[in-house]
């Protein structure tokens, strides 16, 4: 810019290096023989500076550093912050402060002692890192680049400033202590002086008692607030949290036992194992860019930790997504989770909220077979987390549609020192595997209590093997075999279809009863291999009986045979009988054969009935609900079940059955139905002196409505 205003040229320089006077303007010198108005599309060629001109008019002067100002002169210096050199205070209207990023006039710092901003420019490392300090603010101790810091960032600084603030005062408060006297008023040190302490040591016996409780709880707030922010934000106040309670001491000369949170040793690390556990998720869920995830590593790194945090220490060496060992893993291409580096061995070994964010952010991305061979890999410290997680293998492959795969892993032990996870799985579990070895289908959601709609992702198991694994997932959990819930579900679904109501219902099938040839052909050689499953680990089921036509029936059988084996040895740590006779649903040929089958042990039978009036009288009106939804043919077909029984105590069954509808037929609309069908089944039949009283005063009672 030159002298006259009427002469001045404003170029941007594109190179920052070869310009003198910094990065905003470019002088150039003015013409000899300015160009006037009327020949303004004259060329002038300078042929020094290899310039062409082909136009210029009075120059406008645009917002720039004070050291690139061509109105005054600019004085550059290193570090300069006692007074304003030379004539660095004057500006002119267009004047930015370089460290405020404003107009100088509105600095107010620009000739303030010790601060002096009119002396910055861009070529001294103080004034920039002055700079960088007053833009990034707190965030320049994360190291982080003004191109880094965007708004969730500033929040997070800003958040975290007022935090620091603040927390100086509940630890300045900490620091002065409870001063609190003695319980006892005689003086030890002078025991001879009596009772009362002594003048000269009274103020020897007041003790100061510091209780970090109140620093605990602010900072437990500001954790909470952390929680509640976006991922970037959260992260800046946790690392920030981190770093202030890490320099927190313990004034006190003695060690006082106050307990947590009163005691800093014991909640400075308690709050800790919060931040890092949260720092952890977020390192693994969120997707930070990775400079910003490296530099909140290297942040952590660098905190010097006291004693009582040394556990802390590499707490968040997180392995990134893209690390070579994880890579191969979730790949498939390393199954062991191990490698060799340098000669040395090296895991994939990884914290227990590391891998649980990993199997988080995995099933929310559907990848189940790299969930699988991730927790396959994977080590631990905390072996009872980890199985827990592990426990969900056979889940997993369930949802990718390895339903052979899923069965297997149930059974099979994941090591040599371990159980297998057979041994854990609850009733409810238990019943959601059945239903998708049997459908092919699988819930929606990524666990088993998902009340969503179950899609189909497979094929399904084929019947005999979903009954020789199911009938070795019973044998060898005995929670599992004593529970009626699991003996039920296992009859249930055989008596389904392959396919699955939406809703993940089974829609029951009605099976033919097969030929008695068949069934006595069944029996006889259910007990074998009814003993094989609880002994031996691969056992063949005969394929000319369960794969045959009739397959389904045959399965059905041989859980009719292991439910009578069941009674016979743990009847007496059964909760209930109605639970799996109900299961049965239009298959009393099924029911009537494990009645019977019942009817060779005396004391059996007793039990087992016995089980049922109590569990009818209990449910009166919920059973009565049941048979009225039915409607008269299920409860047909059941009074005539019971009743025709050739043994009197199961007579008694029925006989309680028609109690409670009596007691209820005004809520029956289908009375008269079922009188026709009782009048064509039961008729003709001997029932007994009784029964057959209590069913003719039944059936005169339906023959009037």
């Amino acid at each position: 810019m030159g002298n006259s205003e009427e002469e001045s040229v404003i170029v941007i320089s594109d190179d920052e290096a070869e310009s003198p006077l910094g990065n905003s303007v470019l002088l150039v010198e003015p013409l000899q023989n300015p160009i006037q108005e009327e020949k303004k599309t004259e060329e002038v060629v300078d042929e020094e500076c290899e310039l062409v001109v082909t136009f210029c008019k009075q120059g406008k002067v645009m917002p720039h550093a004070r050291y690139d100002c061509m109105t005054h002169t600019f004085e550059r210096a290193e570090c300069e912050t006692c007074s304003p050199l030379e004539n660095n205070a004057n500006i002119c209207d267009q004047c930015y402060c370089y460290i405020c990023d404003k107009l100088a006039s509105e600095c107010q710092d620009w000739t303030a002692p010790s601060l002096c901003h009119c002396n910055a420019h861009n070529k001294s490392t103080f004034w920039k890192d002055q700079r960088g300090l007053a833009l990034a603010g707190v965030l320049v101790m994360f190291n982080l680049e003004l191109t880094d810091i965007d708004a969730d960032l500033r929040l997070g600084g800003s958040l975290l400033i007022k935090f620091v603030h603040e927390l100086s005062v509940e630890y300045n408060k900490y620091l002065a202590g409870e001063r609190m006297s003695p319980n006892s008023s005689e003086c030890f040190c002078h025991p001879k002086r009596g009772p009362g302490q002594c003048n000269i040591c009274r103020q020897c016996h007041i003790e100061v008692i510091y209780r970090y409780s109140g620093v605990f709880e602010f900072v437990t707030t500001f954790l909470n607030q952390a929680e509640k922010e976006n991922p970037k934000a959260a992260a800046i106040m946790l690392l920030g949290a981190a770093k202030e309670i890490t320099l927190h001491k313990d004034p006190a000369q003695n060690l006082q036992n106050l307990g947590h949170p009163a005691s800093l040793r014991l909640a400075v690390p308690h709050l800790m194992e919060r931040i890092t556990t949260q720092l952890q998720r977020m390192l693994v869920l969120c997707d930070f860019p990775k400079v910003l995830y490296e530099k909140f590593i290297s942040f952590f790194q660098a905190l010097i930790l006291p004693c009582h945090c040394y556990a802390f220490s590499n707490s968040l060496n997180v392995v990134p997504w893209d690390h070579g060992l994880l890579t191969t893993v979730l790949k498939g291409q390393n199954i062991t989770g191990q490698r060799t580096q340098k000669g040395k061995k090296v895991f994939l070994w990884e914290v227990l909220p590391v891998i649980q964010a990993r199997v988080e952010k995995m099933e929310n991305q559907r990848h189940y077979k790299e969930i699988v061979r991730y927790l396959k890999a994977v080590k631990c410290n905390d072996t009872h987390g980890l199985r827990k997680l592990r426990d969900k293998i056979p889940f997993y492959l369930c949802k990718s549609g390895d339903f052979v795969s899923a069965v297997c892993s149930l059974l099979l032990p994941f090591n040599n020192l371990a159980c297998c996870t057979a041994c854990r799985i609850t009733p409810f579990q238990f019943e959601i595997y059945l239903k998708m070895f049997r459908t092919g289908s699988v819930p929606s959601g990524n666990s088993f209590h998902d009340t969503g709609e179950w899609t189909s992702v497979g094929s399904p198991l084929k019947n005999s093997v979903l009954i020789k694994h199911a009938l070795r997932l019973l044998y060898c959990n005995l929670s599992l075999y004593r529970n009626p819930k699991c003996w039920s579900s296992l009859i249930m679904v055989l008596g389904s279809s392959t396919t699955l109501q939406k809703s993940g219902h089974l829609n029951a099938v009605s099976l033919k009863e097969p030929p008695h040839d068949f069934q006595q052909m069944v029996l006889s050689i259910s007990l074998a291999l009814l003993n094989e499953l609880k002994t031996k680990i691969n056992v063949s089921l005969l394929p000319e009986v369960f794969s045959a036509p009739l397959q389904l029936e045959a399965c059905l059988i041989l859980t009719v045979q292991a439910v009578q084996q069941m009674l016979l040895s743990d009847l007496q740590y059964l909760s209930s009988f109605l639970e799996i006779t109900l299961a049965f649903g239009n298959n009393f040929w099924a029911l009537r054969l494990l009645l019977n089958g019942l009817c060779c042990e005396e004391h059996i039978l007793h039990g087992a009935i016995n089980l049922l009036l109590r569990d009818l009288n209990f449910q009166k009106m919920t059973m009565f609900n049941l048979w009225k939804k039915l409607g008269p043919q299920y409860v047909g077909e059941l009074l005539c079940l019971y009743l025709t029984c050739r043994h009197k105590k199961m007579q008694s069954i029925g006989i309680l059955i028609i109690h409670i509808i009596t007691q209820n037929l005004y809520m029956c609309p289908w009375a008269k139905h079922l009188w026709s069908f009782l009048n064509t089944g039961l008729r003709r039949l001997p029932l007994g002196t009784t029964t057959d009283h209590e069913v003719a005063k039944f059936m005169a009672i339906l023959e009037k409505m």
